[in-house]
């Protein structure tokens, strides 16, 4: 199996920038699908999402909340 290389981008600006590490350079359909309950992906940090949201392919921009929304609708299913 590859494996993938990781690189870290600048997020932010002035003296409290922060380091972000990306998840990965190239789609790759994930094996498994997310297990993630509705609470996790309120509390889940921007990091975080962006990188759920690039491992599947799917557009990561937006503000926090709008990419919680959409992370959720994605892979919540309704009970």
């Amino acid at each position: 199996m590859e494996s993938v290389a990781r690189s870290t981008a600048t997020v932010g600006g002035g003296a409290g920038e922060n380091r972000l590490e990306l998840c990965g350079q190239h789609f790759q359909m994930p094996v498994h699908y997310p297990r993630y309950s509705q609470a996790d992906y309120e509390t889940m940090p921007e990091w975080k999402l962006d990188c759920l949201l690039a491992e599947y392919g799917l557009p990561v921009s937006g503000d926090v909340q709008q990419k919680r929304k959409f992370a959720m609708g994605a892979f919540l299913w309704p009970r």
